[in-house]
């Protein structure tokens, strides 16, 4: 029996084999290291667009057939660069999902500005950006430090010591951690950076001893951060007042993917993010809700992102960056993490908001808001919506 021809990509369009319509295939580009510091991230990540994708691709009800086209940048900053122009001029891609850290996002945007592509982004990050080539899918400030230090300064006060990574994120999330804690009448009691990657935390840990904040901003990422949380926890073991009930590590990117990287030496310790696993499905969204159960925030925007593009490219499979706001105006979503909205000016999302408290390798939910629009300038923060009206000061 001869052998069929093999179509050309571009032409394998409403085929039915079988029964089955293959939809119109598009490619995606997936950019996430799969080595490296922040590889329990990125994995994640990776993991929950890679779900969307083969989701989105079993379903009859959906047109379309995305086909990943998939480059890893090794954990190398300058690899993400290198792999989105590979992505963007040798496949049909126009939508990228990827990038973990800010710096490799801000590595990329110069790359989709001249190319004309799209990367759907994940990740919390620090704010104060709104590309019209990037669409921010996890939280802003508003949406995870603001909401953070509301729900922490009335219960262990508003002295705290802040940490990062040395890079954009731990510079301008703790930049903005200061002049919260400013308006809630508190100190900054100390500020330290690490490298990527780097794990002796000894000083950082003698200077939090000395100093005794009310709580301490843990902006690490990766390895670092891991190294902080077991010596932190050494340290409650010798001084109570730095047991998580008294001085807790507060977290705007801990999720449940690294949980067993800290071998519960996080315990009791707290984080935001727009997604624990802990809170069902139906209670997050209603009896409408997808039946997807995403292991941590990380995995549930990814999977948002691709089943969120699917559904634009499934009514105008052509869609680049320059009709995205077209298709977010007046529309919402079905996700994992809730049905959401995109803001068509600044292509942020309205999230719900969640603090979570570690118990092992889970989070317990102690508080959710609902439907939190985005503010990545922080336009409408509010100082007394947020900490209440400051207290007076009897001054001689």
């Amino acid at each position: 029996m001869p052998r069929m021809p093999r179509l050309p990509r571009r032409r394998l369009r409403g085929i039915v084999i079988l029964g089955i319509c293959l939809g119109r295939r598009i490619e995606i580009g997936i950019l996430y290291s799969r080595s490296g510091n922040y590889r329990l991230l990125s994995e994640s990540c990776r993991s929950g667009a890679m779900t969307a994708i083969a989701d989105i691709n079993a379903d009859p009800a959906i047109p379309i057939e995305f086909v990943p086209v998939e480059r890893d940048p090794q954990g190398n900053i300058d690899g993400y660069a290198t792999g989105c122009a590979d992505i963007l001029a040798n496949s049909g891609a126009r939508h990228i999902i990827g990038c973990i850290t800010s710096w490799s996002r801000k590595e990329v945007i110069p790359i989709l500005e001249r190319a004309g592509g799209t990367l759907w982004y994940a990740c919390p990050y620090e704010g104060f950006e709104a590309n019209e080539h990037v669409v921010y899918m996890h939280a802003c400030p508003n949406q995870h430090l603001v909401p953070l230090l509301a729900h922490v300064v009335p219960r262990f006060g508003a002295n705290g010591f802040l940490l990062g990574s040395n890079y954009i994120w731990g510079w301008e999330t703790n930049r903005v951690a200061r002049d919260l804690i400013a308006d809630a009448g508190g100190k900054v009691l100390g500020e330290r950076y690490l490298p990527l990657g780097e794990v002796d935390v000894s000083r950082l840990i003698a200077e939090i001893q000395a100093t005794r904040p009310d709580f301490i901003l843990n902006n690490l990422i990766g390895s670092s951060s891991y190294a902080f949380i077991a010596a932190y926890a050494e340290l409650a073991e010798r001084d109570p007042h730095f047991r998580p009930e008294r001085c807790p590590i507060l977290s705007c990117n801990l999720t449940e993917c690294e949980l067993p990287a800290l071998n519960e030496a996080g315990n009791g310790h707290l984080s935001v993010g727009p997604y624990f696993h802990d809170i069902s499905v139906a209670d997050r969204q209603g009896d409408s809700a997808p039946s997807i159960m995403p292991a941590s925030s990380f995995e549930a925007a990814a999977y948002a992102s691709v089943r969120t593009l699917a559904e634009i490219l499934a009514r105008n499979p052509g869609a680049q960056w320059p009709d995205l706001p077209q298709a977010f105006a007046g529309t919402s979503f079905r996700t994992p993490l809730g049905d959401i909205s995109i803001d068509p000016q600044t292509q942020h999302a309205t999230l719900p908001v969640q603090i979570g408290r570690i118990e092992g390798t889970a989070f317990k939910t102690v508080m959710v808001t609902k439907g939190v629009a985005p503010d990545p300038y922080l336009s409408r923060y509010d100082r007394t919506e947020t900490f209440g009206r400051p207290r007076l000061r009897v001054v001689s």
